[in-house]
């Protein structure tokens, strides 16, 4: 089945940086096209970006455009999230997920790992 682990997040101030990753199993990555949505604590998902199964057709959140930096590694069935110039309103939790589309409502059902906590102090 489905497998997502993310991982890399952590504690970090305002302005700093953070890399996650995802590593999948149990199905063909480089088949399809992967997202980054995130959850704030007592909101709804938030789509974040997305990466074409080739690594390309990239596409971000206004809110990502500039600062975070999508990418994958086929070979190592891989997902990576490089975000730049944190900001304490990007504290939460990040998931990765097949593309379901750019609305968070469009993965309230779809497979995602654990999540990995981002938290930015001010």
């Amino acid at each position: 089945q489905v497998q997502l682990v993310e991982s890399g997040g952590g504690l970090v101030q305002t302005g700093g940086s953070l890399r996650l990753s995802c590593a999948t199993s149990g199905f063909t990555f480089s088949a399809y096209t992967m997202s980054w949505v995130r959850q704030a604590p007592g909101e709804g998902l938030e789509w974040v970006a997305r990466v074409g199964s080739a690594g390309g057709g990239i596409a971000y959140a206004d809110f990502a455009k500039g600062r975070f930096t999508i990418s994958r590694d086929n070979a190592k069935n891989t997902l990576y999230l490089q975000m730049n110039n944190l900001k304490h309103e990007d504290t939460a939790t990040y998931y990765c997920a097949q593309y379901q589309g750019s609305t968070g409502a469009q993965y309230k059902d779809a497979d995602r790992g654990q999540g990995t906590q981002v938290t930015v102090s001010s």
